[in-house]
């Protein structure tokens, strides 16, 4: 279901992690959990409930916001396996694109994996250099499609914390990737002016794109 490239864990054991724990909400010890290995689908995030259904084992996945709350399966943190390469070299391996360092608010439609995010730290690469910034620029995409479409993966791994909502409860989660180059996607905005670099040679056209969180 993704790029033989891409690896997804969820490790709620990682020491002095926002998402870690030791037992989750239902008292089961907390487990590493690979979803994802080498582009194949391998495993899930269980709470009892949906382990027993499926004659499973729960893995200590099942979270809740409170007491008041009944347990779901969730992520914890959930991260991209690092590849091998230095970043720096899959920036210098296109001749355009667009770096992604920071990404805003945005929307998932969780039925179809398609989704829109605005870029709160862009820059455009020209050449294998990273160059202007731009500003007021989207991405938007398939989940699934996207994870099919990586091409390249860094040697790093950069985290970020947040709140995990479902079903109106939230939980403390971290997340992180590596750099990624990813072969297409959609980039919207508003070209040129002092807003930033113009976007009109990436509008409504495949491009070569790098995000990096």
């Amino acid at each position: 279901m993704a790029s033989e490239l891409v690896t997804v864990v969820d490790d709620a054991t990682m020491p002095d992690r926002y998402g870690s724990y030791r037992f989750d909400d239902e008292g089961v010890p907390s487990e590493k959990v690979t979803m994802i290995e080498n582009g194949i689908l391998t495993d899930y995030l269980y709470d009892r409930l949906s382990a027993t259904k499926e004659n499973r084992e729960s893995n200590g996945h099942g979270r809740r916001e409170s007491y008041q709350h009944k347990p779901l399966p969730r992520m914890a943190n959930t991260y991209i396996g690092p590849g091998k390469e230095e970043p720096e070299n899959i920036i210098k391996g296109y001749k355009n694109g667009l770096l992604v360092k920071k990404m805003g608010g945005g929307q998932v439609n969780t039925t179809t994996g398609d989704f829109v995010f605005d870029v709160a730290e862009g820059y455009l690469i020209k050449d294998g250099e990273i160059g202007s910034m731009v500003r007021g620029a989207t991405l938007t995409g398939n989940g699934p499609e996207v994870l099919r479409m990586v091409e390249r993966v860094g040697s790093d791994l950069g985290f970020t914390i947040g709140t995990c909502g479902k079903d109106g409860q939230g939980a403390p989660v971290s997340d992180a990737q590596p750099t990624m180059a990813i072969k297409e996607l959609v980039v919207g905005g508003t070209a040129g002016g002092d807003e930033g670099a113009s976007l009109s040679p990436y509008l409504d056209t495949s491009f070569k794109k790098i995000k990096r969180i």
